[in-house]
């Protein structure tokens, strides 16, 4: 796998957890929903075997992930204030 000039793939793609913790909640979902989108993409992409880069699927797997915690990491804040 090629990492990036800093050393992180995530970083890489505009990932990175900081960036991420600064969008709404609402950003946060449309992100979410963009990366599904890629995800199911790269999926068919794999099955009819026209995937190129295979580390991606990691990569949005990650990112997927990522922000699925920090909307959870939100939503705790939110009902830890109430």
């Amino acid at each position: 796998m090629r990492l990036g000039p800093s050393g992180d793939v995530a970083k890489e793609h505009g990932m990175d957890a900081s960036d991420l913790r600064a969008k709404t909640p609402d950003e946060l979902r449309t992100e979410l929903t963009n990366l599904k989108k890629e995800a199911f993409n790269l999926r068919f992409q794999a099955a009819t075997s026209q995937l190129e880069n295979t580390a991606r699927v990691r990569v949005v797997k990650r990112s997927i992930a990522r922000v699925n915690t920090i909307l959870n990491e939100k939503a705790r804040g939110a009902e830890a204030e109430a």
